[in-house]
């Protein structure tokens, strides 16, 4: 075999090597790929699963990279004990979760837990973040005690098209996204400024980097208009 060939042989498992996973902390995040990484999507609350199964179906359809969580839970294990997964985005919000699910845990316990997602959390984001200028879609269901409403006041922006129909809203990042979505016949808020209270979800972590974000809400089990709001997106944004 030539020189060139055997190069070529040794690289061939590299060039075709594909992940089709990341793990941040004990939990580990399942990659659903379709074409090309034209836009990335991720399910992070393994008890709504209407968002995953909405997913999944659109997966079969659009080209991108989903991240869906393998856990089928709210809340996902760490150190002997629990974190909202949807609040280990920053080091600020990771600690109030972990100190609100373990009431029992001393500080130093909490600050381990908090560092060994600070160590996780560059390849994690590195992995799951769409490129410059591209576009993640969260999918989440919501319950009777969470709805646009409680977005209102925390807001930039609000088009309240469905004021009926709290449960069901978009939630993005940057204005030109809310400037087309405002033009659906849904709820949606523009959420592009950092609050002062950093809550370590990805929006407030879309937005504090300038990353295009959209969160698409439904009530659980309402798997129509989440559909119908996620094609909206598909059709309206670049």
């Amino acid at each position: 075999m030539s020189r060139r060939g055997f190069l070529a042989t040794a690289w061939f498992p590299f060039i075709f090597f594909r992940k089709r996973s990341v793990r941040i902390a004990e939990t580990r995040f399942r990659i659903v790929r379709k074409g090309s990484d034209r836009r990335h999507y991720l399910w992070v609350h393994g008890n709504e699963v209407t968002a995953r199964d909405v997913l999944l179906d659109h997966m079969k359809q659009f080209e991108g990279r989903a991240f869906l969580i393998e856990n089928a839970e709210r809340n996902i294990p760490i150190n002997g004990g629990v974190i909202d997964p949807n609040r280990m985005f920053s080091d600020v919000g990771a600690y109030q979760s972990l100190r609100n699910l373990n009431a029992v845990w001393p500080d130093q316990q909490v600050s381990a837990a908090v560092s060994r997602l600070a160590d996780d959390r560059p390849d994690f984001l590195e992995t799951i973040l769409p490129r410059k200028g591209r576009l993640i879609v969260a999918l989440h269901n919501n319950s009777a005690s969470n709805s646009v409403n409680d977005e209102v006041p925390i807001s930039d922006n609000v088009s309240l098209n469905n004021a009926e129909r709290p449960h069901e809203f978009m939630l993005c990042t940057q204005q030109e996204d809310f400037d087309r979505l405002s033009q659906s016949k849904y709820n949606v808020v523009l959420q592009h400024k950092v609050p002062p209270v950093d809550d370590g979800s990805l929006s407030r972590l879309a937005a504090a980097r300038g990353v295009r974000y959209v969160n698409i809400e439904a009530a659980l089990g309402n798997a129509t208009d989440q559909i119908a709001m996620l094609n909206w997106v598909e059709k309206a944004l670049p």
